[in-house]
């Protein structure tokens, strides 16, 4: 059976900027010595309070007059709560009600204009470093690193036009000056939601792929997702809502 595949995605670009999001550190994604560039504000130590990287907004707002976007006049900050090692403050400071950016579009080469529906600041984690005697070690100079994270409505519906609309985004971040958006310095991230339906305007399951860290992959692992879904469903199963990982090796997958 032929089924019409629905695809949103959430992407993630490190900001080109001299010092971190909320701290005087510098932001130096080539340096090679773990944990020099931190303080007690990207360490997340009691009693310190963040000031914002003026330059980093003023990236952003770059990024949705390029969109055609809707500016905020004003915009606030949140705390998302989670605990894990390469967030030392126990949060993330991000944005979630009043985004800086609202409303944009990008027209990619075939002629398709894709909705934005935000974009938003955020500060970076701290990057994970497995070892070959099974340790995890944990490099903070990325903590608090500017971070945006741009959100597509879901009008996409093939893998190579999700792959088109990264590299026409890349182009635009390159351009402007706000962001390297090296995807294999980890300096651009994308997150694929996908759901495949036999009706057109009807959703079906969302399931989020994430880890995707090259433009290739972007294509290859939003089509076995389309393939592995449509076959679920052709098997009289149903699509569970979870995220699940995309690797290298894009038909090895994780839920």
């Amino acid at each position: 059976m032929a089924y019409i595949p629905t695809i949103g995605l959430e992407i993630h670009a490190e900001l080109k900027t001299s010092s971190k999001m909320f701290c005087s550190c510098k932001n130096d994604p080539d340096e090679k010595k773990p944990n020099v560039n931190v303080c007690p504000i990207c360490l997340g130590h009691p009693g310190t309070l963040p000031v914002i990287n003026r330059d980093a907004v003023l990236k952003v707002l770059r990024l949705g007059a390029a969109l055609d976007a809707k500016l905020a006049d004003e915009s606030r900050f949140d705390r998302k709560n989670y605990f894990y090692p390469d967030l030392p403050k126990g949060y993330q400071i991000s944005q979630y009600q009043f985004p800086l950016v609202k409303k944009g579009v990008l027209e990619i080469p075939t002629g398709s204009k894709i909705r934005i529906t935000r974009v938003h600041l955020e500060e970076d984690a701290a990057r994970t470093v497995h070892d070959e005697r099974g340790s995890s070690l944990i490099d903070y100079n990325r903590a608090g690193v500017p971070l945006m994270e741009l959100v597509t409505e879901p009008d996409l519906s093939t893998a190579k036009n999700s792959r088109e609309f990264a590299e026409e985004l890349q182009i635009i971040l390159k351009y402007l000056g706000i962001s390297d958006a090296d995807m294999e310095k980890g300096q651009m991230r994308v997150e694929a939601n996908v759901s495949v339906s036999p009706e057109l305007n009807v959703l079906g399951t969302k399931v989020e792929v994430k880890n995707i860290n090259s433009f290739r992959a972007v294509e290859k692992a939003i089509d076995f997702e389309i393939k592995r879904q449509s076959e679920l469903l052709d098997g009289g199963e149903k699509v569970k809502q979870e995220t699940r990982g995309a690797f290298a090796k894009v038909k090895r997958r994780s839920s």
